[in-house]
């Protein structure tokens, strides 16, 4: 089965860190462009960050350049998300999602999605 398991979100204070995971299961799924989009209360869902399948390509949206950080460790089917110098505004759900071209991506044209993991910095 092709899915996505996000984890390592949680309750951070402004300028912290986070380590965002997410483990791809199923052939197919494991050959994709990955990223991450957020989605804050009363908010539309946004593109964070996505990586092409050797990692050598990323893209990142502008408010998070800098500060987060994309990987992926294809031995492990696994896609890492390094959150640093965090503010509140960075807070809300995570969602790990997967398509087969990373332009398809980052338009929000999404395969497969992760069920989310929620993120919270205080100020």
């Amino acid at each position: 089965q092709e899915q996505l398991v996000e984890s390592g979100g949680g309750t951070v204070q402004a300028g912290g860190s986070l380590r965002l995971s997410c483990a791809a299961s199923g052939r197919t799924i494991s050959t994709y462009a990955m990223g991450w989009f957020r989605q804050a209360p009363g908010r539309e869902r946004e593109f964070v960050v996505g990586i092409i399948w050797s990692g050598v390509n990323t893209g990142y949206t502008d408010s998070v350049k800098g500060r987060f950080t994309i990987s992926r460790d294809n031995a492990k089917s696994t896609v890492y998300l390094q959150m640093n110098q965090l503010k509140p505004e960075d807070s809300g759900v995570y969602f790990c999602a997967a398509s087969a071209q990373a332009i398809h991506l980052m338009q929000g044209s999404v395969e497969y999605w992760g069920q989310g993991t929620q993120v919270t910095v205080s100020s």
